[in-house]
């Protein structure tokens, strides 16, 4: 049975009697994959550096369910990234032509991570909640933590997935979703027309079919349409990518979650009666009978429109989305698995899978991360957009390529001539490998003159759904570390380093920056 007392997001904490004070040369706040990957590279360059993480676990959500790596052209993954899944192939005895292997369970990342940052000598300082940042002259003089820590760095790397420290230190960012117009993109902003992920039968949105004076079912905005390309403040989907297992020996049928309420499934049990069952097919296999469940259809594991105060949020606002998020994913399972209004072999199907019993043991096999798709994005002198992903603009100072699809999840579930409908979604191809430009991930030099950020870093909307995956991050994260090493080797600002040299060292460690 999961222990929900240890299933949060964020606990208050007063300052300490003997708070830390702590200084280094890089300070990385989030032990995301990407400020993992900044450590270790840190550390070959010869730097002192430290992770501050909000949490109390290593490695992000490819350490939490994201098992079934989204990729895109693998041959675009070079440097310490790669080095990651080739250390997965290894473990698993992979047979790819490199060794490299891309599906694999939770705790096995976790291990590497740890044993990565041992052997950089890189301390980890877990439940460091960010509460302000001392600011001279456009640089980051230190964070101060609720529990009255301190850490105090010449350069600083902002990997978490919100952009909290760069908000702090008074960066400029976006939330939401650009008009086309901003950026003179075509898939940006309100998004009508993508099939995929959306309705396959009418489904009246009603409490009571047909009439609307009943109200709308819980899930369902009653916000206008908009219209397309129309930006907004609206941000994709998250969810938990929930491993799960159906070896009987390792499986915890799903339990009941706290404060369950089977009438948030209403539509999703209507649309399951009008024909379609879905919502647990994109099950992706893993190793040892394990999967990584992802949202599929209409109605899934997505909680759509649930997460728009999030990247800003207060971190008491964030416990009570991520408490409803545990709640409407474990409960959506729950449900399938056990009410008696659903067809049997809806019923049967899902019960055929459970929580794995050896993996987030503390929580019962429940992750520990929330999927957070997309929180604040920094605005710089380059934003990535919709053309840099279909090379109408190729930047010439790459540190990165990304390569996976234009992509968002939904973002509203409205209602649209009496039926409901969700909006958002899209999957467009870019035109083959890119590269990410090293002025994408650096500040204004007017806003911050040591920050980098290789997570929420300069992009719109669209252009941001494909390179958030979690191997470009590891990419970036490299970058960025490399970048703070010959910033303070030449006792410049990040944004003026020589591109020339963190070229030539990028490639020397195997970083991949052109297709």
């Amino acid at each position: 049975m999961a222990d929900f007392s240890k299933l949060t997001y964020y606990a208050p904490q007063s300052p300490t009697e003997a708070p830390k004070q702590i200084e280094t040369d890089l300070c990385i706040y989030g032990a995301t994959p990407a400020g993992i990957a900044a450590a270790v590279q840190a550390s070959r360059m010869g730097l002192r550096s430290l992770i501050a993480e909000f949490g109390t676990h290593l490695g992000g959500m490819t350490a939490s369910g994201l098992g079934r790596t989204d990729a895109g052209s693998k041959e675009a993954i070079g440097g310490i990234s790669r080095e990651f899944y080739r250390t997965l192939g290894k473990h698993y005895g992979s047979e790819e032509p490199d060794g490299a292997a891309w599906a694999f369970e939770p705790h096995i990342a976790e291990a590497i991570f740890h044993e990565w940052l041992e052997r950089a000598q890189t301390p980890v300082y877990y439940n460091q909640h960010l509460d302000s940042v001392d600011m001279k002259n456009g640089k980051i003089i230190r964070m101060r933590m609720e529990n009255g820590n301190t850490f105090a760095a010449s350069i600083f790397i902002d990997a978490t997935y919100e952009g909290d420290l760069l908000a702090r230190a008074g960066v400029s960012y976006h939330v939401g979703r650009e008009a086309n117009v901003v950026y003179k993109e075509t898939l940006n902003g309100i998004h009508f027309g993508h099939p995929k992920h959306n309705f396959y039968a009418w489904i009246d949105p009603y409490r009571i079919e047909g009439k609307p004076d009943s109200g709308l079912l819980k899930g369902i905005s009653d916000e206008a349409p908009g219209f397309q390309g129309q930006g907004d403040r609206s941000v994709q989907a998250y969810n938990f990518r929930i491993c799960l297992t159906n070896v009987p020996d390792n499986r915890i049928a799903f339990p009941e979650p706290p404060n369950y309420n089977p009438d948030r499934f209403k539509l999703l049990s209507r649309y399951i009666r009008a024909g379609v069952w879905d919502a647990m097919q994109l099950n992706k296999i893993m190793p040892r009978g394990k999967s990584d469940l992802n949202n599929r259809g209409a109605i899934s594991t997505d909680h759509i429109g649930a997460n728009y105060n999030w990247p800003e949020g207060s971190y008491a606002a964030r416990e009570a989305i991520f408490q409803d998020h545990v709640n409407y994913n474990l409960g959506m399972l729950y449900f399938l698995a056990n009410d008696e209004s659903l067809p049997a072999k809806v019923r049967a199907d899902a019960r055929q899978w459970g929580l794995p019993a050896d993996e987030f043991v503390e929580t019962g096999g429940w992750p520990h991360q929330l999927y957070i798709r997309e929180g604040r994005r920094m605005i710089s002198d380059v934003v990535m957009t919709e053309h840099h992903c279909r090379k109408y603009a190729v930047t010439q100072d790459s540190v990165g390529l990304a390569t996976y699809t234009m992509d968002s999840h939904n973002c509203r579930r409205i209602v649209l001539d009496g039926r409901c409908i969700n909006e958002g979604n899209v999957e467009i191809s870019p035109t083959g490998p890119y590269p990410i430009s090293y002025r994408a991930i650096v500040p204004k030099g007017e806003e911050c003159t040591n920050l980098i950020v290789p997570v929420c870093l300069s992009s719109s909307h669209i252009a941001y759904g494909s390179i958030r995956m979690e191997p470009v991050f590891m990419i970036l994260g490299q970058s960025a570390a490399t970048a703070a090493a010959l910033a303070m080797e030449a006792g410049c600002a990040v944004q003026e380093i020589d591109y020339f040299k963190l070229r030539e060292r990028l490639e020397l460690d195997g970083q991949v920056l052109h297709a």
